[in-house]
C-alpha cells in the first residue's frame, strides 16, 4: 500500500490525517517540522506528500522547491494544505510545484477523495503506453519517460499539469469539455475543482512558454490545443 508523508504542525490535524488515511489502508509517517522530514526523506521516499504551508522551522512551499531538486523525489505528487485562501496563494503553490491543495478546515471525505486521485494520476504513463511519444508544434511529451520538452528543451510539470497536457496533446484540435478534463485528470466531482482547473491551465500555459499559447479556451465549454495563424 502507498506511502505517505505528512507534514504538518498542529498534532490534532495530523492525527485527524493520519486517522483517515490509516482507515482506508495508506501507510502514514508524521512529522511535526521540516527537519524531522528532512532526516526521515534520506532513508525513504514516499508515494506522496501531504505538506502544510505553516510550519514552525521552514515554510511549506520552500520545502515543494527542495523537493523538485531531488532526483527521487521530483515525480512523487505533492498535496497542499493551506490556511490561506487567497487565489494567489493557491496559485503559487501550484506553480512551484504542487500538485493539488486543500483549504482549512477540510472534510476528511475529500482527503481521502483526493489523495486517492493524486495516487491514480502518479501511475500516469505506467501502463500499456509507455512507449507513447506525443508531439504538437514544439511540444513533445516522451510518456516512458514522463518527460516534456518544449522546442528541445524540458519542462517540469506536476502530475496534474502533465496529465492535463497528455489529454490534451491526445486531442489536439479537439474541444475537450471542462468535465472531461475534470474526469479524466482529477478523477473526482468535487464542485471546487472546476476553479483549480483553472488555475492549472494558467499555470500549465506560464511553464511552456510561446507554446503555451497553443491552450485555448473555449468560453462555457472547456479546452483545446491548436495554433492559430
Amino acid at each position: 500500500m502507498a506511502l505517505i508523508f505528512v507534514v504538518e504542525d498542529d498534532t490534532n490535524i495530523a492525527e485527524i490525517e493520519s486517522f483517515a488515511l490509516q482507515n482506508v489502508g495508506y501507510d502514514v509517517e508524521c512529522f511535526g517540522c521540516a527537519r524531522d522530514f528532512y532526516e526521515r526523506l534520506k532513508e525513504k521516499v514516499p508515494d506522496l506528500f501531504l505538506l502544510d504551508i505553516m510550519l514552525p522551522d521552514e515554510d511549506g512551499l520552500q520545502i515543494i522547491k527542495k523537493l523538485k531538486g531531488i532526483k527521487q523525489c521530483v515525480t512523487v505528487p505533492i498535496l497542499l494544505v493551506t490556511a490561506k485562501t487567497t487565489e494567489i496563494d493557491k496559485v503559487k503553490g501550484l506553480d512551484i510545484g504542487a500538485d493539488d491543495y486543500m483549504t482549512k478546515p477540510f472534510g476528511v471525505m475529500e482527503l481521502i477523495s483526493r489523495v486517492k486521485a493524486l495516487l491514480r494520476r502518479s501511475n500516469l504513463g505506467k501502463g500499456n503506453d509507455t512507449a507513447l511519444v506525443l508531439t504538437y508544434e514544439s511540444i513533445r511529451m516522451e510518456d516512458e519517460k514522463h518527460a516534456v520538452f518544449v522546442s528541445g528543451k524540458q519542462v517540469e510539470l506536476t502530475f496534474k499539469e502533465y496529465g492535463l497536457l497528455k489529454l490534451l496533446l491526445v486531442n489536439a484540435g479537439i474541444v475537450t469539455s471542462r468535465d472531461t478534463i475534470l474526469e479524466k485528470v482529477w478523477g473526482t466531482d468535487f464542485e471546487g475543482e472546476s476553479r483549480t482547473l483553472d488555475m492549472h491551465i494558467k499555470t500549465l500555459r506560464k511553464k511552456l512558454g510561446e507554446a503555451g499559447s497553443y491552450i485555448k479556451t473555449v468560453r462555457n465549454v472547456g479546452y483545446t490545443l491548436i495554433r492559430e495563424e
